[in-house]
């Protein structure tokens, strides 16, 4: 279970996530978000990380060459695309970046063709992303068969269990549900152990039905080597 803590806002966060498990760090340049944060300091904080960790920028309908100057700038692993970027851009950025995610709202029509698209995983969000709102995790049937999916929207430690048990997505992201406060930005230690350790505990609970998080029977993370077109 690929397990994203989002929103991340300062080193001690960013260290804290590391320390209780996550396996990516997620950091929003999208403007309007109360959780944004500079490039310079992400940078900063990306330093100071163990080497290899999974790092990604959130990105919203911005420029695709920004979008990758800014990850390649201050090392980042990845970006997520968290706006209405056309398939042309998602695919031009994938080629330029290791490790892509493209967001969709929860009952978005596209979501149907996103299989056809360069991103090498989905993340499926709530109507009104960071609202920590849940949405009907029916509506992720929409995904496409064979499609990696992180699943997002209003997940805490109390709910990602039945979650994973009723998408079986190949990863879950959090931001609100780990806050001290939500929309602050700032990570509670005991929420966020909570979350990791529960998202776990489901993952090795439905692995007994055969599931594989992989989706397409690949390596959890053969992202990171993945020379396949997309």
């Amino acid at each position: 279970m690929f397990v994203k803590v989002c929103g991340i806002t300062t080193e001690d966060d960013a260290l804290l996530a590391v320390a209780l498990g996550a396996d990516a760090l997620g950091f929003v340049f999208a403007s309007g978000s109360p959780r944004q944060v500079r490039v310079k300091e992400v940078g900063d904080i990306v330093r100071r990380l163990p080497p290899g960790q999974a790092t990604v920028g959130v990105f919203r309908d911005e420029r695709r060459e920004r979008v990758v100057e800014v990850v390649h700038s201050i090392g980042l692993t990845g970006a997520q695309l968290h706006g209405r970027e056309p398939t042309s851009e998602v695919a031009w950025i994938a080629e330029r970046v290791p490790f892509v995610i493209q967001a969709f709202r929860a009952g978005d029509p596209a979501l149907a063709a996103a299989g056809d698209h360069a991103a090498h995983v989905v993340l499926l969000d709530a109507p009104e992303p960071g609202s920590g709102q849940v949405f009907d995790w029916s509506l992720a049937e929409g995904v496409p068969p064979g499609v990696r999916v992180i699943l997002a929207g209003g997940l805490d430690a109390d709910n990602v269990g039945a979650a994973v048990h009723r998408v079986r997505p190949w990863g879950v992201d959090v931001s609100t549900g780990v806050e001290t406060e939500p929309g602050s930005g700032r990570k509670d230690p005991a929420r966020l152990r909570r979350f990791v350790e529960a998202a776990r505990r489901a993952a090795d609970e439905v692995a007994h039905d055969g599931w594989q998080p992989g989706g397409d029977g690949g390596d959890l993370y053969d992202w990171q080597f993945d020379d396949r077109p997309h």
